[in-house]
């Protein structure tokens, strides 16, 4: 991946990191030098996970952070629980997410899938803006997935809470979408700060993540399929790492990847508009 010691003496905070390609990361992360605050909505996984990083690498700077996203009112939580123990925040990598077999409206009003995969980043990095800025040059990484170009109709600004035509993977693809459109307009907020936002698609990795959003045909398919053109948790993360650590994009903003390379999203993510009025709605929902 990144030269060794790349982030040495750096602090990174990566989201979703008890399993998957989050694992992966702060692994890499802790490989590069840096102390790695990792996220979990369990605390057993989470500890199970944090010893996995440093028996792994030799580090001591290793560290959990809990919040389940499911429960917004656990991220404002964590943000001052991490400003509490930090003055510093070099990477922020939002990487947390969950596709679900039912429908769930959480007790703020959200489709839940939007508010993990979208809407506790969103108001997570709002609330760590501060020690960012303060920290820069500092780097936001966002996970998203081409699952969002089936989102080709948009935001749902109408109805952001699938009232109507719900479905697994249709709520999945609209929060994927979010996440590259916050990107965009993160990017375009930040432009002067030292801050910069990017966003990437780590194809499909072999974690077993969404499977059960897919129905019984779809989980049948994922089972057979991706042993065989499934990335590894560790090939899925090599772009987020190089995006927080790499030199050659050092600056860099508001750009989609994919195998370290720009990557087109939809045309529906690419409406600058569009991507204003979901910053106003998501500070609405999350109450800012």
């Amino acid at each position: 991946m990144s030269a060794a010691g790349a982030l040495a003496g750096k602090r990174v905070l990566v989201t979703g990191s008890s399993r998957g390609i989050g694992l992966a990361a702060a692994v890499e992360f802790a490989a590069l030098g840096a102390h790695v605050v990792m996220h979990a909505r369990d605390r057993e996984r989470g500890e199970a996970a944090r010893r996995l990083v440093a028996e792994r690498t030799g580090s001591d700077r290793t560290e959990l952070l809990l919040a389940d996203f499911a429960h917004l009112e656990q991220v404002p939580a964590a943000a001052e629980e991490y400003l509490r123990r930090h003055d510093r925040l070099d990477v922020l990598v939002a990487n947390a997410g969950a596709i679900h077999p039912r429908r769930v409206v959480t007790e703020h009003g959200n489709e839940l899938t939007f508010q993990v995969n979208h809407l506790a980043h969103f108001l997570l990095c709002r609330l760590l803006e501060p020690v960012l800025l303060a920290s820069a040059p500092a780097r936001v990484v966002s996970v998203s997935s081409d699952a969002h170009q089936a989102a080709w109709r948009g935001i749902r600004f109408r109805d952001p809470a699938f009232q109507r035509g719900w479905g697994p993977f249709r709520a999945y693809a609209h929060a994927k979408l979010a996440n590259i459109m916050f990107c965009y307009e993160h990017a375009r907020r930040l432009a002067g700060t030292g801050v910069t936002s990017t966003v990437m698609h780590p194809g499909l990795v072999r974690s077993g993540f969404g499977a059960e959003g897919y129905g019984v045909f779809g989980a049948v398919m994922l089972k057979v399929m991706t042993p065989l053109v499934g990335h590894t948790p560790e090939q899925g993360a090599d772009t987020l790492v190089w995006l927080a650590s790499a030199a050659e994009v050092k600056g860099v903003s508001g750009v989609y990847y994919y195998h370290r390379h720009p990557h087109r999203s939809s045309p529906a993510s690419r409406d600058v508009d569009e991507q204003r009025r979901l910053w106003e709605l998501s500070e609405r929902l999350c109450g800012l």
